[in-house]
């Protein structure tokens, strides 16, 4: 099984909203005793960067880029990390990915493509 699947993508215009969904491995989930999770996303000739961590303590952390828009949640019960996105922008472009946090080079999904255009 997959360690991480991203799903929940698509085209939305800006100012829309996106709910993202990974589901991830039971093995995973006996991680998050000693790993946070996060959602990265990847912008063509960016790098990938962090935009959501979850810690193992419940708390949660944005940059300054996406503070107030989205919020990370996980339901342990559904093996599912979610990304609720609002007040999308252009910029908001990527490819979304989850994994641990510091994440493991060998967990990466195909990630979801989200793309913001009018």
């Amino acid at each position: 099984q997959e360690p991480f699947v991203e799903s929940g993508g698509g085209l939305v215009q800006p100012g829309g909203s996106l709910r993202l969904s990974c589901k991830y491995s039971p093995s995973i989930s006996t991680m998050f005793s000693i790993y946070a999770t996060g959602w990265y996303r990847q912008a063509p000739g960016k790098q990938r960067e962090l935009v959501a961590g979850l810690t193992t303590g419940g708390s949660t952390n944005y940059p300054d880029s996406v503070k107030g828009r989205f919020t990370i949640s996980r339901d342990d019960a559904k093996n599912t990390l979610y990304l609720q996105m609002n007040s999308l922008k252009p910029e908001d472009t990527a490819v979304y990915y989850c994994n641990l946090f510091p994440y493991h080079e060998g967990h990466w999904g195909q990630g979801t493509q989200v793309t913001v255009s009018s």
